[in-house]
């Protein structure tokens, strides 16, 4: 999935816009989601999408599969939003915040409103936020990124720190999909039992593996003469477009407009 992502950065309709434009774009709305209220949110939510999937041409399911992973991650969250515990005698003074509840023994566990509210709240916002990630990361090359931040006097410890998370990302689905494919050859999968031993096998050989190719990694900077710095080659044959230019800045002012007149009518 991660060498297809990249190939859909390499190859999508927006390829040609100049990355900085990109980037800007995806900073300015990623602030908006942050301190927008749910409504704007859904609507950037939907703004962005079809910037990903109608103008960039990424297809429609990979783009829901990445985005229902990222949901996922707010689903392993949602117990502990949304379930609460409290003692026999306490629960007089939660009831008005519970919409379901369950006795067990001395305890009352209960799904509280205020959590459902808190939950959707960062439910809108994590999905507006991803978004706005996405399409920087389905758009943009990483090493794009990585020359643009540069340009923008980014400090070189951090570009490079990404560099490298970015490239043992890599790395690591490499030796994982090697291990993986070796076990299923050998019918290491065929039931439960063998699946569980299999997978702690996997886990347990992986950080051994990662580190060979860390270190043979390293190697190969050396005999290429590594001199501290890694550099990122970018083409420079972008071309700006007016359309895009104007959309993006008329959409943003639009949402914040939006976001300014709910802002007021709930504080009035």
């Amino acid at each position: 999935m991660s060498l297809q992502l990249d190939t859909l950065a390499y190859t999508n309709r927006l390829r040609k816009l100049p990355p900085e434009h990109k980037l800007i774009f995806a900073i300015a709305t990623l602030v908006i989601s942050l301190c927008s209220h749910p409504p704007v949110q859904i609507l950037l939510t939907l703004w962005m999408s079809v910037w990903t999937v109608f103008y960039a041409r990424i297809p429609a399911g990979i783009y829901l599969r990445v985005l229902i992973f990222a949901g996922f991650f707010w689903l392993t969250s949602l117990p502990a939003l949304i379930l609460n515990g409290v003692s026999l005698s306490d629960f007089s003074q939660v009831q008005g915040d519970s919409w379901q509840s369950l006795r067990l023994h001395s305890y009352y566990i209960y799904i509280s409103r205020s959590g459902i509210h808190q939950a959707t709240l960062i439910f809108t916002r994590a999905i507006a936020s991803v978004s706005c990630l996405y399409f920087l990361m389905l758009t943009v090359p990483f090493t794009e990124i990585l020359h643009t931040l540069r340009r923008f006097k980014f400090p070189v410890l951090l570009t490079e720190i990404l560099l490298l998370m970015y490239r043992f990302i890599f790395i690591l689905l490499y030796v994982a999909n090697e291990l993986l494919r070796a076990q299923k050859s050998r019918g290491g999968y065929r039931n439960w039992r063998t699946s569980m031993k299999s997978l702690a096998l996997l886990i347990s050989q992986l950080l051994k593996r990662t580190l060979q190719k860390y270190s043979q990694f390293s190697l190969g900077l050396e005999t290429r003469g590594f001199a501290g710095e890694f550099r990122v080659w970018s083409p420079q044959r972008y071309r700006s477009s007016r359309r895009y230019t104007v959309e993006a800045i008329c959409g943003c002012l639009v949402l914040i407009g939006l976001e300014l007149w709910l802002h007021a009518r709930i504080f009035t």
